[in-house]
């Protein structure tokens, strides 16, 4: 029996890693209490495929159509249209993953900003909710959302790897908080473990995802703090034992979960309720 109904809002499922057993993956996230997950597109190939895969699952698996920052240079004249399709199916939640990411600049930086512009504007014109990437690159991406004016429909910084400051003004601006299992490894001053600490990332505007096969929680670091790990329940230490470095799994949200009520001090059932009713709102789960 699962200790919580969680939502996980970003998987890449469609990830090679998985094809070999991707049922029992799906069967372990069920025990750890995942009611649905959200497969994300990455580029106008990968999104394509996604619709593919979540159809074999429905109710349980939906998906988003974007193109992330890493593939903008592959931007071209058909494009828009492809994602505009995309976002017709029933299944697909929300526009994204887009944004910027002026960290690896694996595309032009006046690209990815161009790119997540015509991605903005579309999102605003359904009126479907965003999947944003960001990273070092919070001026710009503050500036491009803020110039889609108030009709900008919920949007979800996912896997939020940033500072309080830049949490607050995403908070300020209405948007929710993706945290993942990069948490367990975020020890600086101003980070999301300070965050949570603090309250200044509050629980209320959270969602939870795995980013899986990334982002894998290590729970059992000797740098998090005794107090932190004695709150990892024995259910979701068992189950935690399928992920690793290599390919972390949709299993493990139960441990992002603990994680993060670990260090705002909060019950993990508490958290789970208001996370996953947060992902049900946002992306119109029921």
């Amino acid at each position: 029996m699962a200790l919580y109904e969680l939502v996980d809002i970003g998987a890449n499922l469609g990830h090679p890693s998985y094809q070999k057993d991707l049922n029992d993956v799906l069967d372990r996230a069920k025990q750890a209490g995942l009611s649905k997950i959200m497969v994300t597109g990455t580029s106008e190939k990968i999104s394509h495929e996604c619709a593919d895969l979540v159809e074999k699952y429905p109710g349980f698996l939906y998906f988003t159509a974007g193109v992330h920052p890493h593939d903008a240079k592959d931007w071209n004249d058909g494009t828009l249209e492809a994602l505009k399709k995309l976002q017709e199916n029933p299944s697909c939640v929300a526009v994204g993953e887009c944004g910027l990411d002026f960290n690896r600049n694996f595309s032009p930086q006046d690209v990815q900003k161009e790119v997540f512009a015509k991605q903005v504007d579309m999102a605003v014109k359904l009126q479907k909710p965003l999947f944003i990437h960001e990273r070092e690159a919070h001026e710009d991406m503050v500036k491009i959302l803020t110039a889609a004016g108030p009709s900008l429909p919920p949007a979800v910084i996912h896997c939020f790897t940033g500072t309080v400051v830049e949490a607050k003004k995403y908070l300020e601006m209405g948007f929710y908080i993706g945290l993942t299992g990069f948490l367990w490894k975020d020890r600086s001053d101003n980070g999301v473990q300070a965050g949570l600490r603090s309250g200044e990332i509050p629980i209320e505007k959270l969602v939870l995802e795995t980013d899986a096969p990334y982002m894998y929680p290590k729970i059992n670091d000797k740098k998090i703090p005794k107090e932190i790990k004695s709150l990892i329940t024995p259910e979701t230490e068992a189950l935690h034992n399928f992920s690793s470095f290599n390919r972390n799994e949709p299993c493990s949200l139960a441990a992002v979960c603990e994680l993060v009520a670990a260090f705002a001090g909060r019950d993990p059932k508490e958290v789970a309720k208001i996370t996953t009713e947060n992902a049900k709102k946002v992306y119109k789960l029921e």
